[in-house]
């Protein structure tokens, strides 16, 4: 390492802030309990669901990031902290967690130390705090690298949580966060020299996390299909897809991207999609389409994360779509790198897909995950569950979400029992290390006290027999 005289002042200013939080989470551990550890969480969690700071967090975010809409916005920042701290509410992150008298071991929860989490600009304020709440629930302090757009949204965030710690004393050094302007160099820093990486937002900040040399926890692309069969309930299938894609205006990485629907209710489901909103683009007119949402290669700025009028008039169809359209559902069969229809969109464009039958649109979801969102998840609208229990068996996915609005039921729902989270880990498949919804266990570690027990050595009849029996010695 440099001397400090040779430290770039940026550097610098990284070290110190990752020094006073060294030093305020040592303090924060040393006289820690589990009632401290939770009023922490909660202070942080009131600190965004506040109505007024909640509304005055979202039309920030809004305006500083031009991504998504204030409601929506409010919907998710109150949902998702509310979701989560209902999850930690009895997890036992302080002291012995488990003691078990036949295998002789207590295992006691430990802190992490300083936690450096990098955080995207869709959701500027609930990622942020999500990562917040988990780690003070766990004893640590957290060091936060917003994005560039999301510099403003994460100091107002970070002046309520000072606000909540003046009333209990709480160190303001546990929450901190790398101050404009941001830069690779910061987060970098950041990354080599926090206790733990916690990773959400481009896949070149994935790729940087996971080869920092600090353990990190990062998660892959989204490029949500859904498959909606013949025995679907079109209605209900076309309402909470038209509901999910609109939300925040599809900034949200368990968006979905594509529908493949099977030919027998295809005119049908078009039908439906379009009573919810959704109005088709034939085949012959996705050109135009592609054209003006990838004017130059990369994604418009005018259409992506915007409302329906403004998304219409960027891409050409305001005058076209019909009264009172949401959402574009394109008509595509391409797949792959030359037909960006097929991947993340992050705006309300839908590429639609024609299945001959259910076996034809698994063979198109398959398709779609090797090219782009391997990992995270896939849905289906069906009426037959063992449908949904084989793509769990043979696509390269972590989540099936069934007949569910999927932006609503990946990260976790009130109706279903998946951990409440903004981060979804793809496995092997999305280059991850976890497979689940990233939760208050990726924020604590654990010590195992051994001791000596009666011994257990089983002969070798016991563990052979049945093998020799068939294969022989």
């Amino acid at each position: 390492m440099n001397a400090p005289n040779d430290i770039a002042p940026e550097i610098a200013e990284v070290d110190r802030i990752v020094a006073h939080a060294r030093k305020a989470q040592a303090a924060y551990e040393a006289t820690g309990s589990q009632a401290l550890y939770d009023k922490a969480a909660l202070a942080a969690g009131w600190a965004i669901m506040e109505p007024a700071r909640n509304q005055a967090l979202a039309e920030l975010a809004v305006e500083t990031t031009g991504l998504g809409n204030v409601p929506d916005k409010i919907t998710k920042n109150h949902r998702k902290s509310l979701g989560l701290l209902r999850d930690i509410a009895e997890a036992k992150t302080y002291g012995v967690i488990s003691d078990d008298p036949e295998t002789g071991i207590t295992e006691i929860a430990r802190a992490i130390g300083v936690v450096g989490a990098v955080v995207p600009s869709t959701n500027p304020a609930a990622t942020p705090a999500n990562n917040i709440i988990n780690a003070l629930k766990g004893g640590n302090a957290i060091v936060v690298a917003p994005s560039p757009k999301g510099v403003a949204s994460c100091e107002m965030l970070l002046s309520f949580i000072h606000a909540e710690f003046e009333k209990l004393g709480l160190d303001r050094d546990l929450v901190q966060m790398i101050p404009a302007p941001g830069s690779k160099a910061k987060t970098q820093r950041l990354m080599e020299t926090s206790d733990r990486v916690i990773c959400t937002g481009s896949q070149n900040n994935v790729h940087r996390a996971q080869s920092c040399g600090t353990p990190a926890v990062a998660v892959g692309a989204g490029n949500v299909i859904v498959i909606v069969d013949e025995t679907a309930d079109l209605s209900a299938a076309a309402a909470k897809i038209t509901a999910s894609k609109c939300f925040d205006n599809a900034t949200s990485c368990s968006s979905e991207n594509a529908v493949v629907v099977v030919d027998a209710v295809y005119d049908d489901f078009v039908a439906a999609m379009a009573a919810e909103g959704g109005a088709l683009v034939p085949a012959s007119d996705a050109d135009g389409i592609i054209a003006r949402l990838w004017p130059d290669g990369h994604l418009n700025r005018s259409a992506i994360a915007q409302d329906a009028d403004k998304m219409l008039e960027a891409l050409g169809m305001a005058d076209k779509a019909p009264e009172g359209t949401k959402f574009l559902a394109v008509e595509t069969d391409g797949i792959g790198p030359d037909h960006p229809l097929s991947g993340e969109k992050l705006s309300r464009v839908l590429a639609l897909y024609r299945a001959s039958d259910y076996a034809a649109a698994k063979a198109t979801a398959a398709r779609v995950l090797a090219n782009q969102g391997a990992g995270h998840s896939v849905g289906i609208h069906t009426s037959d569950d063992a449908r949904a229990i084989e793509l769990g068996r043979e696509l390269p996915t972590c989540r099936v979400i069934v007949n569910q609005a999927h932006t609503f039921a990946t990260g976790g729902s009130f109706t279903n029992g998946m951990p409440f989270s903004l981060s979804m880990g793809c496995g092997s498949w999305g280059g991850n290390s976890i497979d689940t919804n990233l939760h208050w266990r990726h924020f604590v570690q654990t010590t195992k006290i051994v001791r000596e027990t009666a011994p257990r050595e089983p002969a070798l009849e016991d563990v052979f027999g049945a093998y020799w029996r068939e294969a022989g010695q």
